[in-house]
């Protein structure tokens, strides 16, 4: 009886001295932020653009409006894509001057 007790008490000094884990769930760390997006919303509302691109999701711009509401934005919207046309020349011709 005396060696079960030991064995009880082995077990548990190893497992209250296992680190916990500081790792996200799997659930959290690979979820889409857009689960759904807008075309329709004005340029003027706009304050801030955010761009990601996570693992198995498609890319997602995230829109920060004036009135602190974030909202996902289509990327295929056509003023959205002239603007990153733009945004992608100005960076390219930045970087062939600092040449």
């Amino acid at each position: 009886m005396d060696v079960k007790v030991l064995a009880v008490l082995t077990l548990l000094a190893v497992a209250m001295d296992v680190p916990p884990s500081t790792a996200k769930p799997i659930s959290l760390v690979e979820r889409c932020w857009c689960r759904s997006t807008l075309n329709t919303v004005p340029q003027r509302s706009i304050r801030e653009l955010k761009f990601l691109h996570t693992p198995n999701c498609p890319f997602q711009v995230i829109a920060k409006l004036k009135n602190n509401r974030e909202v996902c934005i289509n990327p295929e919207t056509k003023w959205l894509q002239t603007y990153l046309k733009n945004a992608i020349n100005k960076v390219k011709k930045s970087r062939r001057r600092a040449q």
